[in-house]
């Protein structure tokens, strides 16, 4: 008798959940939500099952329990395969509202979890203490309280996200697009993540938060005399200025001077005054038709090819580059 042919078992689903606290971003749960959910359609296309995504809350007697479910009728453990923590518009995550969550994720780590965050949502992954030693982001803004609550880390914010294996986190608001991506990939393969985004119309290759950040200076250091420098530097516009002009603001010797600045602002004088000059560029870039060369004159280098190499550096785009992404659409008259 001829043999019977078993039918093939159905792929498994593939769960991913998402953390919800009071005041998490709304935008970025559902988002990432029909992100995954168009991923999951492409997958069936390809043989594979869809993704089940999962919403997790903290119930009042303690523990975490699916608050939304897009595969009901599915059984389901308490460990998805990927866990993402959003990051927030109102606020950062306190250490004691943060502990219930922490413990959780680290309980789903140990089960075999992939745990994930977007924007402040690193600080819930941090204080799983999983992160010390490692690599992470979060967005830029909150970058230097992250490094006050968690020196430990290996802070790298200019990244938009660090896929460190068993941990990946993102950077800003809007990161969660990379992000989502990036957990299709590793999910569902390149195929279908290079579909989504197609439909999505989001740009597959990678980006860097260098290229958004403005210049955000450290001012509550508490050094009044670093300050009044500072304040003096804004004021005196993107100019070149030596260091031992700075000194003499601050009523210091230079090297006194040097210390006393970088242990106040996180960088060197050279470095701030670079970032000003910088910043003062990517308005000129942004809003006339100057020249390159006229701005980097502008700004006070001589040698464009210098300047162009600096501002590379710093936002991780060529001058022109940063024009074509983020120029007005009617530029101003171009004043001196």
């Amino acid at each position: 008798m001829p043999r019977l042919k078993v039918p093939d078992a159905p792929p498994a689903l593939v769960e991913v959940g998402i953390v919800l606290y009071p005041e998490c971003q709304t935008g970025m749960v559902l988002g990432i939500t029909d992100l995954f959910h168009i991923a999951g359609r492409f997958a069936v296309d390809h043989g594979r099952a869809p993704v089940r995504v999962s919403h997790w809350r903290l119930q009042d007697g303690g523990g975490f329990a699916r608050c939304f479910d897009s595969h009901p009728d599915e059984p389901g453990g308490n460990s998805p395969a990927v866990l993402i923590t959003p990051g927030s518009l109102h606020k950062l995550l306190e250490a004691e509202e943060v502990a219930p969550y922490a413990r959780w994720l680290l309980d789903r780590h140990a089960q075999g979890t992939v745990l994930a965050s977007n924007c402040g949502g690193a600080f819930a992954l941090a204080a799983t203490g999983l992160l010390a030693g490692r690599p992470a982001t979060t967005h830029w803004f909150f970058a230097e309280a992250f490094r006050e609550r968690f020196p430990d880390v290996r802070m790298e914010a200019d990244r938009m996200v660090v896929d460190d294996g068993d941990i990946i986190t993102a950077g800003g608001l809007m990161a969660w697009t990379d992000l989502g991506l990036r957990i299709v990939e590793r999910l569902l393969g390149p195929s279908v993540m290079m579909e989504t985004a197609h439909f999505l119309l989001i740009d597959p290759s990678g980006r860097e938060q260098k290229n958004y950040a403005s210049f955000a200076p450290k001012l509550t250091h508490g050094d009044e005399a670093i300050l009044k420098v500072q304040h003096w530097l804004q004021a005196k516009g993107a100019g070149p200025v030596a260091v031992a002009e700075m000194a003499g603001e601050a009523g210091m010797e230079e090297r006194t001077f040097q210390r006393r600045f970088k242990a106040a602002t996180g960088m060197t004088p050279v470095e701030y005054v670079q970032h000003i000059r910088v910043g003062k560029a990517r308005e000129l870039l942004e809003f006339t038709r100057r020249t390159v060369d006229q701005i980097a004159w502008s700004v006070g280098y001589e040698d464009a090819a210098a300047f162009r190499k600096l501002f590379h550096r710093i936002t991780g785009l060529s001058p022109q580059d940063y024009r074509q992404r983020f120029s007005a659409p009617t530029p101003l008259a171009d004043v001196a």
